[in-house]
């Protein structure tokens, strides 16, 4: 039995008329009759009731006609979703990121996505940078958004936005209201994301040891919005992503690091897989970050 035979029965069972069904189907009537002796046959019992005047169903036609009838309507679905997937206009996207990254543009384009694919089922999974990448490459995640993307040959990087870095100073610091370095920090005690788990934090100590020193570590955390948080405690300085800065808080100063700058550039990750949501997604928040740096 194929798609092809539930198709002739139901158009002979809207119509009652082999010849009125022949016609809507674009075939033959002596085919489509065969056909339907075909289906009955392999069924083993008959589905319509033919006389020289009329043509009827059978109590088993009448009740085979709704399960066609259900599985002609799930095959179509079938078919309009897996074409709506090829165009990249439905099925389920899976994002991986970290929380700072959603201070960014990152956050409008998850918002915007969701307006513009409402067939599409957008899932957030925020996890750690080595998560991130082992998601990617295992498939539960079709694309990540990282601050100093891995080197990996199974995971293709792209910008998706280009952002600096700010300096957290108590209010009233010395350095508050001056111009300040890399290297005016030297001897500042700092509040860290964990070296562990993030690489913008290993990018940023790095970037210290370049200016001269190794930076006094006091305090760490795992998520760059704490940060701020805390500085204001007292607890040291911190040198966070320029969208992160703009989570004000009353007890600190944001100032700009002159010189060398630092790159807190995010970048968008994925494994290369044939995915129009990805791609499309990528687009977006790229488009969008044109628009808010």
């Amino acid at each position: 039995m194929e798609i092809r035979h539930l198709r002739y029965f139901a158009a002979v069972a809207r119509h009652l008329n082999f010849t009125a069904a022949a016609d809507s189907l674009g075939v033959a009537q002596p085919p489509l009759s065969q056909q339907i002796r075909d289906l009955e046959a392999e069924i083993g019992t008959p589905l319509f009731e033919r006389t020289t005047r009329r043509v009827a169903l059978t109590r088993a036609g009448e009740d085979f006609l709704k399960q066609a009838l259900a599985i002609l309507e799930r095959a179509e679905t079938a078919v309009q979703r897996a074409r709506a997937i090829g165009a990249g206009t439905a099925g389920i996207l899976n994002v991986g990121l970290t929380g700072s990254v959603l201070t960014g543009p990152l956050g409008r384009a998850i918002q915007q996505f969701a307006l513009n694919y409402p067939n599409v089922d957008l899932r957030i999974h925020e996890m750690s940078p080595d998560r991130q990448v082992t998601a990617l490459k295992s498939g539960q995640t079709d694309v990540s958004f990282l601050r100093c993307p891995p080197q990996d040959a199974e995971i293709a990087s792209e910008l998706a936005w280009r952002e600096s870095v700010r300096v957290v100073l108590p209010k009233g610091h010395p350095l508050a209201a001056r111009k300040v370095t890399l290297a005016n920090l030297r001897n500042e005690s700092f509040v860290f994301l964990r070296l562990e788990d993030s690489l913008f934090a290993k990018h940023l100590w790095q970037c210290c040891f370049e200016a001269g020193y190794a930076p006094r570590v006091t305090h760490q955390t795992i998520e760059s919005t704490s940060l701020t948080s805390l500085v204001a405690a007292g607890l040291g300085i911190a040198i966070i992503p320029e969208f992160v800065s703009k989570l004000a808080h009353p007890d600190v100063v944001y100032r700009p690091i002159a010189g060398q700058p630092i790159s807190a550039d995010v970048h968008a990750l994925s494994t290369g897989a044939n995915n129009p949501l990805a791609h499309q997604f990528i687009t977006l928040v790229q488009t969008l970050s044109g628009k808010e740096t």
